[in-house]
């Protein structure tokens, strides 16, 4: 199942096919997901049930679905565009399972961490690997939006944009944080973001194009991207910029350019979130029996005396009375 939401629809809308009994899953997700939600046609599957899921989150103009379902196969025809009352481009972001679209003779294949973008326009198969669960972050773009960021004489295929030597690695970060954060973003945030991922996927289709990513947009993917590498290596002792550069493909110095356009240092940024991080630890009644050393070596630090300075410098206490108090 992927998203074909429409994005006047009440924020967080979702279908489950789990309300239904399982003999009658399968038919509930054709019928009254698929038909009537999403106009696709799925082929039937020898499933006793069918456990499948669909959370909408509008983003402006757009939309995320947060889909979960069994591998089948589904199909978009002719007959269903024809009924359907909107058009749009899927920009789908794989985070389980695998799966290959067929449109216009090609076929893109995904796997986790990718992203790959098609059209509603015209007829494609989805299959979805056999495995009992499957999960998409699927972006429903309007087809005007992106066609606004294009040449006007663009045409369009099917392709897997997160390959781009370029931009390909801030399209999956961007998608990934969007994916993330949207249930608890301001929408006007949210609406934001959309538009800087919608201006990479459009930046990496039509290279040599009229119009491109704003140079904006770039500069702000690539600041989510490099905070994303920080804080997934944050308990890592010893981290420096060289690591973290070499991870989302820029150069030392545009990381050190990046962090002082926010008005920050790499190694400020990095001690502030180690900090955060032990000092939510330390007021964890899970692990209030853990030693504070131990916690402090958990979040990167390797001396207990400088962890507790810092610490006393960031909160106006000791690591032991925050814990107290």
């Amino acid at each position: 199942m992927q998203q074909i939401a429409r994005p006047d629809r009440a924020p967080g809308l979702a279908w489950n096919t789990e309300d239904v009994r399982p003999a009658e899953q399968f038919a509930y997700y054709r019928e009254a997901i698929c038909q009537v939600f999403m106009k696709l046609t799925p082929e039937p599957t020898d499933r006793s049930s069918f456990p499948a899921r669909i959370e909408r989150i509008g983003l402006g103009a757009g939309a995320i679905n947060r889909v979960t379902f069994p591998g089948h196969l589904v199909r978009r025809s002719a007959s269903d565009i024809a009924a359907s009352s909107s058009s749009c481009f899927y920009l789908n972001l794989k985070l389980a399972g695998r799966c290959r679209i067929d449109q216009d003779g090609r076929a893109v294949e995904l796997s986790p961490g990718q992203v790959g973008i098609f059209d509603s326009e015209r007829p494609f198969a989805l299959h979805h690997s056999q495995e009992p669960s499957l999960h998409v972050a699927s972006f429903w773009v309007p087809t005007q939006l992106l066609r606004d960021r294009l040449p006007p004489s663009f045409e369009f295929r099917p392709a897997r944009v997160s390959d781009d030597p370029l931009v390909g690695h801030l399209i999956v970060e961007t998608a990934q944080a969007l994916n993330s954060a949207v249930p608890a973003m301001p929408e006007a945030e949210s609406a934001r973001l959309f538009g800087v991922l919608l201006d990479l996927v459009a930046l990496s289709l039509s290279r040599d194009g009229r119009r491109g990513a704003d140079p904006m947009s770039l500069v702000e993917a690539t600041w989510i991207a490099l905070r994303r590498a920080v804080d997934h290596r944050l308990c890592e002792p010893g981290l420096g910029v060289a690591a973290v550069a070499a991870a989302i493909g820029i150069s030392e110095r545009y990381v050190h350019k990046l962090f002082e356009r926010a008005g920050t240092t790499f190694a400020s940024y990095l001690m502030d979130r180690r900090l955060d991080g032990a000092a939510r630890d330390l007021k964890d009644p899970a692990i209030a029996g853990r030693a504070i050393g131990d916690i402090a070596f958990d979040w990167g630090f390797s001396d207990l005396s400088h962890f507790t300075r810092r610490f006393r410098h960031r909160f106006g206490c000791t690591p032991r009375d925050w814990r107290r108090g």
